[in-house]
């Protein structure tokens, strides 16, 4: 269970992170707080249906085209959560770009039990 609330703190600290290095993305403490949750569900229930029906598409792209769904999910965030804001369908896909490698690099270091050192 630390391990979930570490990457759930963690991944507010990627959209910070995300929010400081473009300035297509605004986020205020609560923005980021009730978006990461917000996202956090959508991807566990909306976004496996859209990788289902978009699979001969993203096969077809070698799976680039995943990169369109998660900036899609972002911007369904941002229309729903105030303080959450981009301004843009370009911001998106960079901020789900930026996003996507922030949040690899945190999962590198976090398993299910917490931080994890090499």
């Amino acid at each position: 269970m630390s391990g979930l609330i570490t990457r759930w703190i963690m991944n507010i600290a990627a959209l910070v992170i995300t929010a400081v290095l473009l300035p297509g993305f605004q986020l205020t403490v609560w923005g980021a707080i009730v978006g990461s949750v917000f996202l956090g569900i959508i991807n566990a229930v909306i976004r496996p249906f859209i990788i289902v029906l978009t699979l001969p598409l993203n096969i077809l792209t070698l799976g680039l085209f995943t990169f369109i769904i998660n900036a899609l999910m972002l911007w369904l965030t941002s229309a729903t959560i105030r303080g959450f804001d981009i301004d843009g369908f370009g911001w998106a896909i960079l901020s789900a770009l930026l996003l996507s490698l922030i949040s690899f690099i945190i999962s590198m270091f976090i398993d299910d039990e917490g931080f994890r050192f090499r």
